[in-house]
């Protein structure tokens, strides 16, 4: 239940291609390549032409409108190869859960945000844990099974400000409470955050058996501790409590 690489995907290996690189890979690379020149070209072809008229009627001579023309064609370019860059880079450090931290969490989307609440269980062993985040969610942004079998539901709240961003109150943990059980039959309900909650919002936690992960609690579970380990009275494991109701009704 530590936070290790599955070793299935250290195991399977690829045939690679020129330069020790995927063929598939360079592939992908090659087509964003061609995709990026498109989306360039058809920008300079809309701008270059309306600089080129605005220098003219300004009175510069022709070669510096070829110049400064050609100048923008090339910024343009090289702000498309710098984004697509940065995503790549963003991609690659979304598939590690070992090396977040709660810099990377803050920047995130609150819909990357749910994405990486479910990318941290399936890294600590619930590897059915998905997504489901969205209109008509009934309060429940990710669900999962543990290794233990108890169903975990657990609501996200995303503060771009982290601690200094609005404290979660009880409202938000009344509609997860009031559907995490009788609705999504979990076993486990949580809710997540990078921020903070109210002094109310703990109490009413505390009262209705809800977990509640803070910003201090998240750090930990980022940085490599299964989520379980880290909550206390936790239920029983579910295969106990089915071999317990069998052994009850056998007495009987």
């Amino acid at each position: 239940m530590t936070g290790r690489r599955n070793p299935t995907r250290t195991s399977a290996r690829r045939r690679p291609g020129r330069g020790g690189r995927p063929a598939h890979r360079r592939r992908s690379g090659s087509a964003a390549d061609v995709a990026g020149l498109l989306i360039a070209a058809g920008l300079a072809s809309a701008f270059v032409p309306q600089a080129r008229q605005w220098l003219q009627l300004h009175g510069l001579d022709i070669v510096t409108v070829t110049v400064a023309t050609s100048a923008a064609g090339a910024v343009m370019w090289l702000l498309l190869k710098a984004v697509r860059r940065g995503a790549s880079a963003w991609t690659a450090r979304r598939q590690r859960p070992e090396g977040w931290d709660l810099r990377f969490l803050d920047g995130l989307h609150h819909s990357q945000f749910e994405e990486a609440v479910r990318d941290l269980l399936r890294r600590d062993g619930a590897h059915d844990a998905v997504r489901v985040g969205g209109a008509g969610d009934n309060g429940a942004d990710v669900k999962g099974t543990d290794p233990a079998g108890r169903r975990w539901v657990i609501q996200c709240k995303h503060r771009r400000d982290g601690a200094a961003g609005a404290a979660v109150g009880t409202p938000d943990l009344h509609v997860l409470n009031g559907t995490g059980r009788p609705v999504h039959g979990g076993d486990v309900i949580v809710l997540v955050t990078n921020g903070r909650f109210t002094g109310p919002a703990l109490k009413f936690a505390r009262s209705q058996r809800l977990h509640l992960v803070d910003r201090g609690l998240l750090d930990q579970w980022a940085s490599g501790s299964p989520l379980w380990d880290l909550l206390s009275h936790l239920p029983a494991p579910r295969q106990g409590r089915l071999a317990s109701q069998r052994a009850c009704r056998t007495q009987r």
